[in-house]
């Protein structure tokens, strides 16, 4: 058996940190410029360096995405780009990934002892992409969406045993082949295959008849409703053994933009998961209603196992609804412990003195507690915390430790922009 890495995206410095915390072997991050997630937060280079030496002091790995599908004026700020990260102190990103040739030669000559992996951008369908990239340098290659598990494993059994295979085994599915898609750029001028993605697939779209300009026909699946490019959700939280036996090195969960809540609790449910299963598959197998349970509590839009098991039916896509559900709303990180007992909490969502919420902790309990009281940074009381990021003091009659996350339990629905 291949030894299995978990691959955890992280959106900030604060993402980053919960990412290892609850049980990330590996994270992956964006910097400022070329990687696919523009509207992500991402990291300065300060930022990326403390998060770096954040993780490896932990024993986690940080890769950095390169992966834009670059044209002739971003190569020279490529090539400065990567000579800056080779010279970071103290340490430096343990990988690229690269989905561009000359991206990828530019890494090679000007950064050559960090790891380049290539990105599912550069569409790996067969063990002879596998070949090409470990004989240009390559560590690891990201499957193409599109692969099934036979297809994978017989990957496995065709390239060099030292070359990684990394899959998505979690998060949201892209319309288009590996993730290349036109739709942004031609309805917004906004390219996704540089980072600016405005999610065109999750639109509502109508027909119009040629001679009838301006008479929108709706489009209709079997009366479901309209929403023809909206895929579920991709989630394989119950199929571990057979991402094991397909020969897969790392399960990357996506979501670069997604908050340290819903990062925590899909690294976490999965960390459980496949520690489970090789301590013993009856106790994988026990723990299921726990994982999905848990893996049910994130923001999400229903599941779908993608083109693992071959051909998507039309269950993978979305028609009734275009919403999110939510299981809990995110109240806040627990930071350090001060002189009156309370705990430090930089406000995500308002809570108050007297409201039940519960506390996440990165082994897995959930543990329900009632605020207790609260104070702002003066010490004074206050019965709540209003405004955003807000930095205040709790107690929630229980002892806490830095990192947990508090949540709220939601009944509800978030509609998609």
């Amino acid at each position: 058996m291949r030894n299995i890495e978990l691959l955890v995206p992280a959106s900030s410095l604060e993402v980053l940190k919960i990412a290892v915390i609850y049980g990330a072997d590996a994270v992956y991050i964006g910097g400022e410029a070329f990687g696919l997630r523009a509207k992500a937060k991402n990291f300065s280079m300060e930022e990326m360096a403390t998060g770096i030496q954040f993780a490896h002091a932990h024993g986690v790995k940080v890769y950095v995405t390169a992966n834009i599908l670059a044209h002739n004026y971003d190569l020279e700020g490529v090539r400065a780009y990567f000579k800056e990260l080779n010279e970071m102190q103290p340490d430096r990103p343990d990988a690229l990934i690269i989905s561009d040739p000359g991206v990828f030669m530019i890494a090679k000559e000007v950064c050559p002892d960090i790891e380049r992996h290539i990105s599912t951008q550069a569409n790996n369908t067969n063990y002879g992409t596998y070949r090409f990239w470990y004989e240009q340098g390559a560590s690891r290659v990201v499957t193409a969406r599109e692969l099934s598990l036979a297809e994978i494993k017989e990957i496995r059994a065709k390239i060099p045993q030292d070359l990684e295979i990394e899959t998505f085994v979690h998060g949201a599915m892209c319309i288009s082949y590996s993730g290349r898609c036109l739709l942004s750029n031609y309805f917004t001028g906004r390219d996704a295959n540089k980072g600016a993605c405005t999610h065109p697939c999750r639109w509502k779209y109508s027909v119009v008849e040629e001679k009838r300009p301006g008479e929108y026909l709706p489009v209709y699946e079997n009366e479901r409703g309209t929403y023809i490019f909206n895929s579920k959700d991709l989630c394989m939280i119950e199929h571990i053994p057979d991402l094991i036996d397909a020969g897969i090195d790392s399960y990357k969960i996506e979501g670069r933009m997604k908050t340290a809540l819903y990062v925590a609790t899909v690294a976490r449910t999965y960390r459980k998961a496949i520690d489970d299963y090789l301590e013993s598959p009856q106790k994988y197998k026990e723990n299921m209603p726990w994982y999905q349970e848990q893996i049910k509590s994130c923001t999400y839009r229903q599941f779908t196992t993608g083109f693992f098991y071959g051909k998507p039916t039309e269950e993978t896509q979305i028609y009734d609804n275009n919403t999110y559900e939510k299981g809990y709303t995110y109240l806040g990180i627990v930071g350090q412990k001060n002189e009156a007992g309370m705990y430090q909490i930089e406000q995500r969502n308002k809570f108050s003195v007297g409201e039940t919420i519960e506390i996440m902790k990165p082994n897995g309990e959930n543990l329900v507690a009632t605020v207790q009281h609260m104070t702002d940074e003066t010490g004074a009381e206050i019965q709540s915390c209003p405004h955003p990021q807000q930095i205040f003091n709790v107690d929630l009659g229980v002892p806490l430790q830095e990192y947990d996350i508090l949540r709220r339990r939601e009944e509800e629905a978030i509609a998609l922009d």
